[in-house]
């Protein structure tokens, strides 16, 4: 008896240490790492004579919610820079708004340490719906007075050699003020095209298949995800199908990355801070 009440006893402990150490991992340990995602997406067939566009997406850096501080910052901007991208785009949500942990941190800083972000192409961004429920206009303000160009429902052509890639920037879905048709518009009929939007979700039936790339954020990746359960809680209207990487649907291709900050709740779990680094061929 007194063996089975130990080998028992042994068996809770090992089970409540585990917990913790899980507890530990998706609170303390993962949501404080930076990972650079690398992953290759090809369009269409590879053109012989194109070099790949390498691509640095960053998104929901939500600065001021748990871990993301001035020098995660710094070393967020360090680590892209470092990947030696063609071209940096951001993909919105650099506030925090609905967390009771956030430390408030100003878009002025925000924007006055992303301003040393190069790449040969620019850095380019989109805002958000954390920016648009901070204020809108100051946020726009705050990025492109230190050289970002944020692109809201406005395009701008990048020059490769003799050819060209549009660049198209939609305002915030979320919080309506984005308008795809209108935007797309601006844009020569047969271009290449790359679309930034914050939130994926207008990649079901918003987007028409002549754009060639969408790059979204805003889902966290869930910011869990379970072994065989998956992601069970994405800010989407399509639960997971939008959540994380590269989805392709009817000819058209989306890249949505994990980001880099944390909503609501500070943990992560199987779904680490990242910056995806994109290797877009066929452009």
């Amino acid at each position: 008896m007194r063996n089975r009440r130990g080998i028992f006893s042994k068996t809770i402990s090992v089970i409540v240490l585990f917990i913790l150490a899980l507890g530990a991992w998706a609170f303390l340990i993962e949501p404080n790492q930076l990972i650079t995602h690398h992953e290759t997406i090809v369009l269409g067939s590879p053109s012989t004579t194109s070099r790949p566009l390498r691509i640095a997406a960053i998104g929901d850096i939500h600065a001021g919610s748990s871990f993301i501080n001035t020098g995660k910052l710094r070393q967020l901007v360090e680590l892209t820079n470092n990947q030696k991208p063609d071209l940096i785009v951001l993909l919105g949500d650099y506030m925090v708004r609905d967390t009771f942990y956030r430390r408030s941190i100003d878009p002025e800083t925000i924007a006055g340490i992303l301003k040393d972000l190069h790449a040969p192409l620019g850095v380019f961004a989109v805002l958000g719906n954390h920016d648009n429920w901070y204020d809108h206009d100051r946020v726009l303000r705050a990025l492109e007075a230190y050289g970002i160009d944020v692109l809201d429902n406005e395009v701008r052509e990048l020059r490769r050699g003799e050819r060209s890639v549009w660049l198209v920037g939609l305002a915030d879905a979320w919080t309506g003020r984005h308008d795809v048709a209108g935007t797309l518009n601006q844009v020569p009929p047969g271009a290449s095209i790359i679309l930034l939007t914050h939130n994926p979700d207008i990649f079901a039936d918003q987007i028409p298949n002549n754009v060639q790339l969408t790059l979204g954020a805003h889902t966290h990746g869930g910011q869990v995800n379970l072994p065989f359960l998956g992601r069970l809680i994405v800010p989407s209207s399509y639960g997971q199908r939008y959540a994380a990487g590269t989805i392709k649907e009817n000819g058209r291709t989306m890249f949505v990355t994990t980001g880099v900050g944390t909503s609501i709740l500070p943990v992560r779990f199987r779904v680490p801070p990242e910056i995806a680094v994109l290797t877009v061929e066929g452009l």
